[in-house]
């Protein structure tokens, strides 16, 4: 296997893996600069998993083909009023952020599980028989390398990914609201005297943090677990929580993060497989992607600076 055909197989299977977390970070990069902390990540990931997987099992006679697309807008829409428990509790209560993060952790998987067993009768959902399928884009799948790294057997969810990304770049730095969302994160007395609701846009922020989390689970479980169990979400939330650290707290840098993670995800299920790590103990490639997520947050990228008020509670009127 020569080195073109190395990347034209770790190239998708690294996309795979890198798209949920591409849209879990893109989601923490917008709760992050309002100033609100998300450790929840992880568990809004675990319910749009949960929602993603049961609507599909149970609607799929109703929408046909395009079942997986109608589950992740669901899925988005669970999560996203899921993610105001986290809100009111961070924001309204001014309750300690990381406190009230680590709950909705908790509470994801405990509702999760509790439903699946009372629904199924067992600890997991049944397998989800048509889900996203890799695809070939026609016409560009054809071009010599480029084609088979890039436009061949990627799933259609990579490029969703990739293509929110720059969406979010583009709002966050283009436009009136990205610059309200980011005046909140940095300094939210200043941004109230000049008449933005803070409270309001730390809102909206934390329930997008929530759509795109539960977007980035229910893909996940749609194209990787292919059902819902205590397993299905394991600490892809804190790698698109890293990823957004890692990136500098900035969009693209959050997509070059996760594809990173991605990567060594990929590596941890198909490495065994590929001439240049097929001597490397598989007990390595499993712990791969969590010591590179530790590395990275160890400083190998250089510090980052995070928004000004991030894990602050504001208070109307006070300094």
């Amino acid at each position: 296997m020569g080195i073109i055909d190395i990347i034209a197989s770790i190239i998708p299977a690294a996309m795979v893996y890198a798209a949920p977390l591409i849209f879990t970070a893109l989601g923490g990069v917008f709760s992050e600069r309002s100033g609100i902390i998300n450790i929840g990540l992880e568990g809004l990931m675990v319910m749009g998993a949960f929602v993603g997987v049961v609507f599909h099992l149970t609607f799929y006679d109703t929408f046909g083909a395009a079942t997986p697309w109608v589950s992740i807008l669901v899925a988005m829409a669970v999560s996203a009023l899921f993610a105001l428990v986290h809100a009111v509790a961070s924001i309204t209560f001014r309750a300690d952020q990381v406190v009230s993060g680590v709950a909705i952790n908790f509470l994801a998987l405990g509702i999760g599980l509790f439903l699946t067993k009372q629904w199924y009768d067992k600890g997991q959902t049944d397998m989800v028989e048509r889900p996203f399928y890799a695809t070939d884009i026609p016409g560009l799948s054809q071009i010599p390398i480029i084609g088979d790294w890039f436009f061949s057997d990627w799933y259609m969810t990579s490029y969703l990914a990739i293509a929110l990304a720059v969406l979010v770049w583009f709002i966050i730095y283009k436009t009136p609201f990205g610059l309200r969302l980011r005046s909140v994160g940095e300094h939210p007395m200043a941004a109230d005297t000049n008449g933005i609701k803070v409270y309001r846009m730390r809102y909206i922020a934390v329930m997008l943090s929530g759509a795109f989390g539960g977007l980035g689970g229910s893909v996940y479980a749609l194209t990787v677990a292919l059902n819902f169990s205590h397993s299905t979400i394991v600490g892809q939330g804190f790698m698109a929580l890293a990823a957004v650290i890692f990136g500098k707290w900035h969009p693209l840098g959050a997509l070059g993060a996760a594809i990173f993670f991605g990567f060594a995800q990929s590596l941890s299920v198909f490495g065994s497989g590929l001439p240049l790590f097929e001597d490397v103990p598989q007990i390595f490639l499993l712990i791969a992607p969590y010591v590179l997520t530790i590395l990275a947050l160890a400083g190998f990228i250089g510090r980052a600076e995070a928004p000004k008020a991030l894990g602050e509670p504001y208070v109307k009127g006070s300094r």
